[in-house]
């Protein structure tokens, strides 16, 4: 995932930080990645779809990171990954054939009883779906974080986040696995986040600035680093054999210019470079710097950059391979977490929780059904779907491009019907809608949350005893709890007096500790007036006649050690 050993070429400029230096600020969150980390603990149930809890561990492994940014006053903002783009098929069918010889010989060790190679293999097999995600969403909702789903790449999506300001819903920073986020332009990467909030950054500007260190970029600009990140390789496109991050940084370090170095490799790979290359290098530079997002403000999809008319003409207006264009209504459906970017269903509407098969449907405009009977409920429903796909010129009729148009958005229509309708306007079928079998709970595991005083008070004496009987001494004013239900004797209720000293020590004890031991017994004395203090440290207490005892042992040592003095041999000698 990412560029081919790019994180190791940088590592010069990689600086060891901790998510504190962003106090106050908007992150950005690749929420795939954290799924991906959260899922090895819980592969093996994912991968066979279990029903036990152990199944949504990923949660708790996801909302432990926001709760840590939260409590270190960073606003997480967090996007996930939406559809496939054409552009990608090759890369997620081969993932796909690997995952899945993954889940065959994991389950073939299974039925062998070696589950400790089962497991290593399903952490291996597992995938991530939106089914996953939109639990994730739920939880968000429910912590009122913010959260958005990106039409295609959430790369893409968190780089235009970068690029605006604050107080137009942008961020300052990005944390994620994936070094793609480098190639996108992404001003400042946060990798390999641990638990305590400690990581490593990269920032641009200070790559493009550097001098002293090695290798130096202070030649290049933005578009040629992203070039370099293609030649060596990428979800994208492949490279060309023998063309490593080394030798493309030393070719465009070289040449500063991006299709001289395609016209080098030409002449010096010869029948190695593809027939195609160029064109499909073209391709992936433009993924990275025109690719689709949905911007929050306008409700609508756009480029990351403006398309340059140059680049138009050498597509022939081709541009496909961004991901095909999606109406407005069905692209804020997806944003905000209530539609399948894949499959395009409504998540109300699945028959379970659990996770889909691993899914290959790359969306096209060409690929998608064509569905009748949606589309005349859709316009009897009086929902209008309108499509903004801008086409180039071509001598194709107006009739034919609306023909086209509708066809490509009749299953996305039926979709938004059945997110948005409710069912009893189709007079003649119902929807059931089915419970999912794993209802929503959200991770009780936030180290970070200030418990109230009722649930520390309560804690200490739950963890000792489950049921407990209580008396209090009204002369003494504390409180007993013994293990078991049998009546408790009254401590001290004669009538004699007692000595001040008594009480002196009496009242020490209660100011020092709240929850006492009487000697080597069962019984457990809590003093109601100390219970503010909780960490305070136990301290025994004995009845008035051991410290009485006590008190002349201290005298008899005190007079021992003034007799020691007394004998002393300097006292011997001041007598003489």
């Amino acid at each position: 995932m990412g560029i081919k050993d790019l994180l190791r070429f940088m590592k010069p400029h990689i600086e060891p930080i901790h998510i504190k230096k962003y106090a106050g600020k908007r992150v950005g969150i690749d929420a795939y990645s954290w799924l991906h980390k959260g899922a090895y603990s819980c592969s093996m149930e994912l991968c066979l779809n279990s029903d036990s809890d152990r199944k949504m561990r990923y949660l708790e492994y996801f909302m432990h990171r926001i709760n840590l940014l939260r409590h270190h006053k960073v606003t997480p903002v967090v996007v996930f990954d939406g559809g496939n783009i054409p552009c990608k098929a090759a890369t997620e069918e081969e993932r796909h054939r690997k995952r899945k010889a993954n889940r065959d010989l994991a389950m073939a060790k299974l039925k062998q009883g070696d589950a400790s190679a089962a497991y290593e293999l399903f952490q291996r097999a597992v995938s991530i779906t939106p089914s996953m995600a939109h639990q994730v969403i739920q939880v968000l909702r429910s912590e009122n974080i913010e959260y958005v789903v990106a039409p295609y790449e959430a790369d893409a999506q968190l780089a235009y986040l970068c690029s605006l300001e604050a107080e137009k819903g942008g961020i300052i920073s990005v944390i994620t696995e994936d070094s793609d986020l480098i190639a996108y332009g992404c001003q400042a990467i946060v990798f390999k986040m641990d638990k305590f909030g400690n990581g490593e950054e990269i920032v641009l500007d200070k790559i493009f600035g550097s001098v002293a260190r090695t290798p130096s970029f202070r030649n290049f600009d933005m578009d040629l680093f992203t070039g370099m990140c293609v030649l060596a390789g990428c979800d994208i496109l492949s490279s060309i054999p023998g063309i490593g991050i080394g030798k493309a940084y030393a070719l465009v370090s070289k040449y500063r210019n991006l299709d001289r170095v395609l016209s080098v490799l030409k002449f010096e790979k010869g029948n190695q470079m593809p027939d195609d290359y160029s064109k499909s290098f073209t391709e992936a530079v433009a993924v990275f710097q025109h690719a689709q997002i949905y911007d929050i403000d306008t409700k609508k999809l756009k480029h990351l950059k403006p398309l340059p008319e140059n680049l138009l003409q050498s597509l022939n207006g081709e541009l496909e391979f961004l991901g095909p264009e999606m109406p407005t209504s069905i692209a804020n459906a997806i944003a905000e977490g209530y539609l399948d970017p894949i499959s395009m269903e409504a998540f109300d509407h699945f028959p379970s929780s659990g996770c889909h098969p691993d899914s290959l449907v790359i969306q096209s405009s060409g690929q998608l059904e064509s569905l009748e009977a949606a589309a005349v409920s859709t316009q009897e429903s009086c929902i209008t779907i309108s499509s903004s796909h801008k086409t180039s010129k071509t001598d194709v009729s107006e009739k034919q491009r609306s023909v086209s148009n509708s066809s490509k958005y009749l299953k996305e229509a039926a979709a938004l019907e059945k997110l948005i309708l409710p069912s009893d306007i189709h007079g003649t079928v119902e929807i059931p809608t089915v419970q999912n079998r794993n209802s929503l709970k959200v991770p009780d595991n936030n180290p970070f949350k200030k418990r109230k005083w009722d649930e520390i008070q309560l804690d200490p004496i739950e963890s000792i005893t489950e049921q407990v009987s209580f008396a209090t001494d009204e002369s003494l004013g504390i409180l007993c709890v013994t293990p078991d239900n049998t009546p408790l004797k009254v401590l001290d209720k004669s009538p004699r007096k007692r000595r001040l000293s008594d009480i002196q020590s009496d009242q020490t004890a209660g100011h020092v500790s709240g929850i006492t031991d009487l000697g080597y017994s069962d019984t457990m004395c809590i003093n109601l007036e100390s219970q503010e203090s909780v960490n305070s440290k136990p301290k025994r207490v004995t009845d008035g006649k051991r410290r009485e005892k006590i008190e002349k042992s201290k005298r008899g040592s005190s007079k021992s050690s003034e007799n020691k003095k007394n004998n002393s041999i300097l006292n011997f000698f001041s007598r003489v």
